[in-house]
């Protein structure tokens, strides 16, 4: 590996990733394989994720020393120990905060934030949110399968309510979160959604995902044949996906069903989304997916369709992908101007300087 540039300051010197593809280098799916045993109950979903993102890495062009995966906790965060790339395995909920960390300091990573929906949107929500609201040059695929499998099938932030469980044997109280909604509502500039078992849509989403500057957001539904099988079954029956499903197209209008026969309209009187059945007469009023939207009001509309319970007009594919100001690059210009006007700091000054006091116990008579 070569040796890293002298700088000044963290950001200085590094270009972000983006702009600079490493020429010359020809991968193959094996070579993101690393030599460790797979350890996930057989017939899990994150098979099928783990082999997806194996075989997309060599499309980025990179060295597997520019790419790194930061996880939590939970059955999804022991995926750095199966990628050959750079990882790290680190605390519940906290891997967003540790990858901000890492992105804003070193331009020339790919990084990626692999988690759960338990992982995540638990102990890990606050983290979740303030990484998307920043637009940190992230990738964040979030596995959900609405169950804690790790710990052996509690309810978690996405099981639907009544759901029976070790925790909830009445069945959950609890409201679940669509965490599609949550990352529009955190002003994600990138939100998509896909399936562990359709390959050439996961790897799309993830080309696309891998192209947006700034953080992106994949909510990826996962199958945990254990403690929540067929959670998605709905999805994945071919019979029911038909009618179960929207496949998201930038600039198409958006219809579903055999042959197109449904489609999403605005109802004129609420101005919601709704979806109908289509006739020859108000072909016209098809909604047009438009995944550039600056106003976030018709992706969020779009996420909000989805039956919590059936799963039925679930919308997969790219909910919005728009561009915003990144995070590591606004602060890597802050920095080169504070060095411009005021020279380089020197942090034992500050330290030391006049924001001190010290601090005595009572006077002993």
């Amino acid at each position: 590996m070569s040796e890293a540039p002298v700088v000044d300051h963290p950001t200085q010197g590094i270009t972000a990733l983006s702009l600079v593809p490493k020429a010359g280098v020809k991968q193959s799916m094996k070579d993101f394989k690393s030599d460790q045993e797979v350890r996930w109950c057989p017939g899990c979903g994150d098979y099928a994720i783990l082999a997806a993102v194996q075989g997309f890495m060599p499309e980025l062009g990179l060295a597997r020393e520019n790419i790194v995966f930061v996880s939590g906790i939970g059955c999804s965060s022991r995926f750095p120990y199966y990628m050959n790339t750079y990882g790290m395995h680190s605390i519940h909920g906290r891997a967003p905060a540790i990858a901000t960390g890492l992105a804003s300091s070193r331009r020339d990573l790919s990084v990626w934030v692999v988690t759960g929906d338990g992982d995540a949107l638990s102990i890990g929500g606050n983290h979740l949110i303030h990484a998307l609201r920043r637009n940190v040059n992230l990738k964040i695929l979030l596995f959900n399968n609405r169950i804690y499998g790790l710990t052996k099938g509690q309810y978690s932030p996405t099981s639907e309510v009544g759901k029976i469980t070790k925790s909830t044997p009445m069945g959950s109280l609890d409201a679940p979160f669509n965490p599609v909604s949550l990352a529009i509502g955190a002003e994600a500039s990138f939100v998509a959604r896909t399936i562990d078992s359709d390959r050439k849509h996961l790897t799309e989403v993830l080309r696309q995902a891998a192209a947006h500057p700034g953080t992106a957001l994949v909510e990826i539904y996962q199958n945990c044949n254990i403690f929540n099988d067929g959670a998605f079954d709905a999805l994945k029956d071919q019979r029911s996906a038909q009618e179960a499903l929207i496949r998201l197209e930038h600039g198409r209008p958006i219809r579903f069903g055999a042959d197109g026969s449904r489609g999403v309209v605005r109802d004129p009187a609420t101005g919601d989304l709704r979806v109908v059945d289509v006739t020859e007469a108000d072909q016209s009023d098809i909604v047009v997916h438009d995944a550039h939207a600056a106003d976030p009001t018709n992706a969020f509309a779009l996420s909000r369709l989805a039956d919590p319970d059936t799963l039925h007009h679930t919308p997969i594919g790219v909910l919005r992908d728009i561009d915003r100001p990144v995070y590591d690059a606004d602060m890597a210009d802050q920095l080169e101007r504070a060095v411009e006007q005021h020279g380089k700091g020197d942090l034992g000054a500050l330290l030391t300087g006049n924001d001190t006091w010290t601090v005595t116990g009572p006077a002993r008579g």
